[in-house]
């Protein structure tokens, strides 16, 4: 039974909810569920329901949740000294310390760090710093950028556009101009079924430079990708894809911005998707990994030779204009200083790794041989179960079936929380990174009960 009724009324008749179906919510038809605490990967809704979080809030939660380690930290810095700017030259003692952290983690060429809010302004940073690279170099033309179908970047103007996902488009008159997308490395999906993974990447790469060629090399100045998709269905890369684009961008001066928000800091199993893929990006995107969304905090990090273009860029014209009241904002940065010192003294990359492949083999084992599964893909802790009505044919179904949402439901009866992914009848799986095998086999087996109720054995 629900207690505190006025706090729900409240909700339906004041609260904005993010990615919802506001009709419904606001007249009732809807659920809403207002959490009030968590512990490990579990939370507890107001109704004292524990549920497994499967899904890490939005694989953002990797520490897992009430880390006293965390909390702590941000109550020392909030009294000490709770805001302060970034703004010429300003610093505390903890956004220059999670600076050092960030980059004794990060690729080796990578050179500076500039501290957002949400991965979404720090992908609005990434193409204004992409624009006044090649402003400074002399190329005001060579400004469009290449995302993916299936990609997802953010919720703002520019970075909805870069989000190659429908819904992120419909109605708000979006993509802007700026934006091309090309085909998405999604092996299930390729249109030519004889292909294989080293076949398709190079098909993806071939369709990619075509791409840049229609539009002109000169005018096209960078390509973003997540090194792994995430929200698009949680697909890891073919054989071979990131060789190959890679190669085409080198061949046209293309910059290569890596979208880590999900991947960075030890989702996959290394500490980021960079390493594990063997990315040499120019701009790092990272978020929810970097405070385990214990506070707000997005970085974007730049690279060694766009670094010294934009030094060059302030020699020629002055401080750069750009900035965020809160750039750095020492209570996020204290919250991902403490959140990396967790990840360290967990071993949380390493079990990403061997907790995920257990995950992944055990679920492979339980639903394999099911009738309706088409797929059970993923790499570390980011692990995806999609669903067709005829997987052999490749036979999607209908999406007024609602499949996956179904089937999502009928795991949270069970206590257990995934997410129903878009475009698709795809089940996702992305746990906080501390989930221990005992947990993994509750997530299983409930999902293995839940595609049985929804769908037969």
């Amino acid at each position: 039974m629900l207690t505190n009724d006025q706090l729900s009324k409240w909700d339906r008749e004041n609260f904005f909810h993010p990615s919802t179906h506001l009709g419904q919510f606001a007249r009732g038809e809807a659920p809403n569920r207002i959490i009030k605490g968590g512990e490990g990967v579990y939370i507890q809704d107001r109704d004292d329901n524990k549920l497994l979080d499967a899904f890490a809030g939005l694989y953002c939660v990797n520490v897992g949740y009430g880390r006293p380690e965390i909390a702590e930290a941000i109550a020392k810095q909030a009294e000490e000294l709770a805001y302060y700017h970034a703004y010429v030259g300003h610093g505390t003692e903890a956004s220059i310390t999670l600076s050092k952290m960030i980059l004794d983690r990060a690729p080796d060429h990578m050179s500076k760090v500039y501290f957002g809010l949400s991965g979404s302004d720090a992908n609005e940073t990434n193409i204004k710093l992409v624009w006044y690279y090649n402003n400074i170099l002399g190329r005001p033309e060579k400004k469009k950028i290449i995302s993916r179908w299936r990609g997802y970047h953010g919720s703002g103007l520019m970075t909805g556009s870069l989000t190659g996902l429908e819904l992120f488009h419909k109605k708000f008159d979006l993509p802007l101009a700026q934006v091309i997308h090309t085909e998405a490395p999604y092996y299930l999906r390729r249109e030519d079924e004889s292909m294989s993974e080293e076949e398709f990447s190079a098909h993806c790469a071939s369709k990619l430079e075509e791409l840049i060629l229609a539009e002109g090399p000169d005018t096209v100045a960078a390509f973003i990708g997540e090194p792994a998709l995430g929200t698009g269905g949680l697909v890891p890369p073919p054989a071979g894809y990131w060789t190959a684009i890679q190669a085409v961008l080198k061949k046209y001066d293309i910059l290569l911005i890596a979208d880590e928000v999900v991947t960075g800091f030890g989702r996959l199993g290394s500490m980021f998707g960079s390493h594990h893929y063997d990315l040499k990006p120019d701009l790092i995107t990272i978020a929810k990994g970097l405070t385990s969304a214990y506070a707000p905090l997005s970085g974007s990090i730049v690279g060694d030779g766009m670094w010294n273009v934009l030094m060059q860029g302030t020699d020629e014209n002055g401080p750069i204009g750009h900035g965020w009241t809160y750039s750095a904002h020492p209570i996020g940065a204290a919250a991902g200083v403490a959140n990396l010192e967790l990840v360290d003294k967990l071993g949380l990359v390493e079990n990403a790794g061997k907790t995920g492949a257990d995950m992944k083999a055990m679920m492979q084992q339980a639903l394999g041989g099911h009738k309706n599964v088409a797929e059970i893909r993923g790499e570390g802790l980011l692990i995806a179960l999609e669903l067709a009505e005829d997987p052999e044919k490749r036979k999607f179904f209908d999406p007024s079936q609602t499949v996956g949402a179904k089937i999502a439901g009928a795991l949270l009866k069970r206590g257990v929380i995934a997410r129903a992914m878009p475009q698709g009848d795809i089940l996702g799986f992305a746990p906080p990174l501390c989930v221990t095998a005992d947990e993994v086999k509750i997530v299983v087996d409930a999902t293995a009960e839940a595609v049985e109720e929804v769908l037969g054995s």
